[in-house]
């Protein structure tokens, strides 16, 4: 069964309130609000990977595909081979 994005946004939503202690939202700059460690970022990279059944590597490991809720759901979805309003 293919996760719907809301049903991404809000597993991701759920690792980062359980980690920071925190409510986000979808739309959130997590690298600009301080959200985003290094050290955390790489938790996340790897949360993804194994929730989502992804790979992240070379270019994907980009910034901005980390730096919001939306752009980690339209990161799973075009790893997964599908569009992200899925």
């Amino acid at each position: 069964m293919t996760q719907s994005t809301a049903d991404i946004e809000q597993d991701v939503l759920g690792f980062l309130e359980q980690h920071t202690r925190k409510s986000w939202t979808t739309d959130t700059d997590l690298f600009a609000t301080g959200g985003m460690s290094s050290m955390f970022a790489l938790q996340l990279v790897i949360f993804l990977e194994k929730r989502f059944g992804v790979a992240i590597d070379g270019e994907d490991l980009h910034l901005d595909n980390f730096r919001t809720v939306n752009a980690m759901a339209g990161l799973v979805h075009r790893l997964r081979g599908g569009s992200a309003g899925e």
